[in-house]
């Protein structure tokens, strides 16, 4: 038995391959960490098991707008000095 890269189909909220290995990989952790998985797998593994997750949509993510980030850092260094 040969280990090649599986193929994952993306749906549509998924715009790149980068963001669902990402997504997958976080929610992986929360897995080894003790989370209960959210859907049946074939696999016993939490890469595996995060992998079906995403796919199934079963993981919420979001995008964070970078600037608004920039300027709650901001607010937050000016509050604690």
């Amino acid at each position: 038995m040969t280990n090649q890269p599986t193929q994952v189909p993306l749906n549509k909220e998924m715009d790149s391959k980068f963001r669902f290995i990402t997504v997958a990989a976080q929610r992986a952790k929360q897995l080894q960490a003790g989370a209960k998985p959210r859907v049946e797998a074939k696999s016993r593994k939490p890469t595996r098991i995060a992998m079906s997750e995403v796919v199934a949509g079963a993981v919420s993510w979001e995008l964070k707008d970078e600037a608004a980030a920039k300027a709650a850092a901001a607010a937050a260094e000016e509050a604690g000095a």
